[in-house]
Parts: C-alpha cells; structure tokens; sequence
C-alpha cells in the first residue's frame, strides 16, 4: 500500500495539535506560580517591613513612656513642692493674720491710751483754764477793792489839817505799798519820835484799765477777740472728736457760750452748713457740759431741741442761723469753733 506524499506533514501537524493544550496548561501553571511566588514576595516583604515598623513604634512607645514616667514623676515631685509651698504659705499667711489681729488689739489698746492722754490733757487745760479765769476774777475783784482804798485814801488826805510844830498829829492812814505811786512824805522836823507819818500823794486810783492784764485783747493771727478770749472758725469736714483735736492743736478748744453777747458774737461766724460747739452728754445722758468743765448756764437751742433723735445725738451744733441742736458725733460738719484767753 502506498503510502500519502502529505502523510507526514499530517501526522506532524496532529501531533501539535495533540501536544498545545499540555503546554498551555504548563504555562499556566507557571505564570500562576510565579504570580504566586510574587505574592508572596510581596506579602513578606509587607510583613518585614511591618514588623520593622512595629520595632521602631515599640522602641518609640517605650520611649514615650519612659518619658512620660520621668515627666509624670517630674509633676508629681513638683505637686508635693508646691502643696508644701502652698502649707507654708498658708502657715505664713495664718502668722500674718495673727500679727496683723495682734498689731489692731495693740493699734486699740494705744488709742484707747492716748484717747485717755489726750482727754487728761484736756481736762488738765481746761482746768488750767478755769483756774486762770477764777485768777484773773479774783484779780479783778482785787483790783476794785484797790482801787476803793485808793479812793478812800486821798478823801482821808485831802481832809486831814495841816502840821504845825509842836502840835500832835491825829491818826490817819498809814502808806499802803501795794499800788506804784508818786509820794512826797511831809514831815515837821519839830514833830515827836512816836508821830506816825502823814503821806499825801498824787498818784491817780487803779481802775481796771490800768491794771495789768485787764485788758488782754492779743490774739494769734487769724483769730477774732472778743472780751478777753480769741475766737477761731475753723472750715473742713470733721467730726466733733476731731474738731476737738483741731481746736487742741491750735493751743484752744471747742467753744463754751456763757451769755447772749457772746452767742450773737459767735452767730456773725457760724458755718452756713452748721460748725461745732464745745457742749456735749456723752457721759450722762441728758448732762449737757461745756469744755471748760461748766454746766449749761445759758442755752440758745432751737424749738424741740435737744431731742436725742435716734438715740446718739450726744454733740452739739450751732446751726446756720445760730441755734443749737444735737448731733451725732460722727457727723461731718463743715465749720467749728475754737477759744482760747487773750494774751497781754
């Protein structure tokens, strides 16, 4: 049997056709374990570097820890420093307080002391002053019955007769060298041991004018006379202690009205808004004394007054229009009245 020319060739093509899926399929599986193997690759690598990553996170998480304990501790030294600080400063300020309370008991305690200083030194100058006024009375008294003798004295050498010698000389006033006078003593030069000495004067009598310290009218500057006392008004907000302590610091005090010349004296001065007199009841309510230790023997108080309103009105004001009225002593008056005697 003879064989086909293209027997071969059919066979060879066949024989391909046989063997191309196998290959295929070989490829396949290759490509597919190399895109395997690629993967996996790739997945290690990832897993590599997440791990690294990891590493360096954990060293970088226990460094910020450590950190953060160093800083928490830090805090913590720093909390116990400032809440020691913090006692101190509260045991510090607790000191401070008690010195500050001992500091006012000891501020009350002085006050209090030189309340009482400054009241003694008041009273020892108002006593001064009462003393000096009942001195220059008396004085003046003095000086009137002076000035009576004095007068009795010339009538009694105007009327005794003339010396002649031999003659005794009837008795009479004797010279009295109480009062500066111009004397010319006659004497007969006949006339016995025992004669008592005749004087005839033409000295004038002391009267009031005349005798020192009568007429004490000098006052320091901006301050008024008026019958032998200095007058002072003082301007500016103050209460009646302190108007007291003014008028003190100026040698004076508050003022004490005994008559209606010197009242409608001192109403010429008065403050519009009222000023403070030197009366007052803080020790007995109701007792209205003067600064000069008096009672009330004149009193100029307006209708109603004095009515203890509010029950601590225990100073006195002279109103704008003269009267007088009760106050609170803490009330801020705008004028007040200061006296002091008259220097010669």
């Amino acid at each position: 049997m003879e064989e086909h020319p293209y027997s071969d060739v059919l066979k060879l093509h066949r024989r391909r056709r046989c063997c191309r899926p196998g290959v295929l399929t070989a490829l396949l599986a290759l490509m597919m374990t190399a895109l395997w193997a690629g993967l996996l690759t790739l997945l290690l690598l990832w897993r590599w570097d997440t791990v690294q990553n990891l590493k360096q996170l954990e060293d970088t998480a226990a460094l910020n820890i450590s950190q953060v304990s160093k800083d928490l501790e830090r805090y913590k030294g720093d909390q116990m420093a400032g809440r020691s600080q913090e006692a101190q400063a509260l045991q510090t300020m607790e000191e401070i307080q008690a010195e500050q309370r001992r500091m006012k008991d000891q501020d009350s305690e002085l006050s209090q002391d030189l309340d009482g200083l400054r009241e003694d030194l008041t009273n020892l100058k108002s006593q001064g002053l009462n003393e000096r006024r009942a001195a220059l009375t008396s004085l003046e008294k003095l000086q009137e019955e002076v000035s009576k003798l004095w007068v009795e004295l010339r009538v009694a050498n105007a009327r005794t007769p003339k010396v002649t010698p031999g003659k005794m000389l009837p008795p009479t006033l004797l010279t009295v060298p109480l009062v500066p006078t111009t004397m010319s003593t006659t004497v007969p030069a006949t006339a016995p041991a025992t004669a008592p000495t005749l004087v005839s004067t033409t000295a004038v009598p002391l009267s009031l004018s005349s005798t020192p310290g009568s007429m004490c009218d000098t006052c320091p500057e901006e301050w008024v006379s008026f019958q032998r006392k200095c007058y002072y008004f003082g301007e500016g907000a103050k209460r009646w202690i302190q108007a007291r302590y003014a008028c003190s610091d100026l040698h004076g005090r508050l003022v004490s009205i005994h008559s209606q010349e010197e009242q409608d004296f001192l109403a010429k001065y008065v403050n519009k808004k009222g000023s403070w007199i030197g009366l007052r009841d803080l020790n007995i309510e109701g007792e209205f004394v003067w600064m000069d230790g008096s009672t009330l023997d004149y009193s100029n108080w307006r209708p109603g007054e004095p009515n203890n309103g509010g029950e601590g009105e225990d100073c006195v004001m002279m109103l704008g229009f003269g009267q007088w009225n009760d106050a609170f002593c803490n009330t801020h008056l705008e004028g007040w009245m200061c006296e002091r005697l008259a220097t010669c």
